[in-house]
């Protein structure tokens, strides 16, 4: 196992630059997700650790070696694409093998590593088998084996899970975590899907536009998003982001005015009167009151635990998880209240957190 170290990473194409000036850090052992929207460069740069796209500028360590020009195959690391990139016409225990196999490896070697990897991924049963006649999560484990026999310093994952249906995500997503317990080996994973990120990672990257957002775990980037951007990104539902103009400050707190409406909010340091600003609530800590925000009722979504509610809110979306069962109607006029200490607030101009 070795930490993987992007310094300062750039990636141009002519005169385009698409990663500007990156740097990660996953730790020996580590679980680190690269997180953002398409086209935000997480596979780009997920490519340059492996060694299958050039680096314009900046380092990147696997170790402590240097590995910017070293092939892909220098670099001991091991892949698992979206596609499961299966050979046909073998098996699974020749597809598992094969790369050992192309390395001259012992045959008495070879057959007890992919037995090793099979027993570990439930695969013994179908070593036997083509792929044509395994299932998509079989066909991923396929995938998983044929790196793990390889024994590599670090795992890369590219969106492996995005051709699986919605259940089997779920259960791909446990057995790619409790593999990464079991084997304990550094691991890099690329995903959009921010579900994805929280659930696996030790570690996550958001990245935007070729930029990092902000780096740590799960529930720091949940609790304390740095930015807008970070905070609108993290979470399902969304946390609902809601612009407006602080229209006082004193010592017992603020008002902001958004929409026609006065919320009153704690006092952030920093905050003066006629500042643009974006208040950040969760969706499950908007509650039900006698006052407060003033909503209607635009779309109502039982999901049997719980009921995710759209409403309207000055002509704005905004949306609300109750795990209570009530009886709710469209157009329905309804308040929102809200504990002050669940409150975001960001600056209205740059996005940053404030306070």
């Amino acid at each position: 196992m070795a930490e993987v170290i992007v310094r300062d990473v750039r990636k141009a194409y002519g005169a385009v630059e698409v990663i500007h000036g990156i740097d990660i850090e996953a730790g020996d052992g580590e679980f680190v997700v690269l997180v953002g929207p398409s086209g935000c460069g997480k596979s780009t740069l997920l490519r340059m650790i492996a060694g299958l796209e050039e680096v314009t500028s900046g380092d990147i360590l696997i170790g402590p070696r240097k590995v910017n020009h070293l092939s892909p195959s220098e670099r001991d690391i091991a892949m698992v694409f979206q596609s499961y990139a299966l050979y046909p016409h073998k098996t699974v225990e020749a597809n598992m093998g094969f790369s050992l196999k192309l390395k001259k490896m012992d045959k008495a070697e070879v057959k007890s590593r992919v037995a090793n990897a099979a027993e570990i991924l439930g695969l013994t049963p179908y070593l036997d088998r083509y792929p044509r006649a395994l299932s998509g999560g079989q066909r991923q484990r396929v995938a998983m084996g044929r790196a793990i026999v390889r024994d590599p310093q670090v795992f890369l994952f590219d969106e492996p899970l995005s051709n699986l249906d919605a259940k089997l995500r779920v259960q791909m997503r446990t057995e790619i975590r409790e593999l990464h317990q079991r084997l304990q080996t550094t691991t890099v994973y690329v995903t959009h899907d921010q579900i994805e990120a929280m659930t696996m990672a030790d570690k996550i990257v958001v990245l935007n536009g070729g930029h990092v957002e902000q780096i740590g775990s799960p529930l720091e980037l949940y609790d304390t998003p740095k930015n807008r951007f970070v905070a609108g990104f993290i979470g399902s539902p969304a946390m609902n982001l809601i612009e407006g103009t602080v229209a006082s400050v004193g010592a017992d707190g603020a008002t902001v005015t958004a929409g026609g409406t006065d919320i009153a909010i704690p006092a952030v340091p920093g905050m003066s009167a006629g500042q643009a600003v974006t208040l950040g609530l969760r969706p499950e800590d908007l509650k039900l009151g006698d006052s407060g925000l003033p909503a209607s009722i635009r779309v109502v979504e039982p999901t049997g635990s719980e009921i995710h509610v759209v409403l309207d809110f000055q002509g704005r979306d905004v949306t609300a998880v109750f795990r209570e069962r009530h009886a709710f109607r469209p157009g329905e006029p309804v308040h929102l209240t809200f504990d002050p200490g669940a409150l975001h607030v960001f600056d209205g101009e740059t996005g940053a957190r404030m306070g």
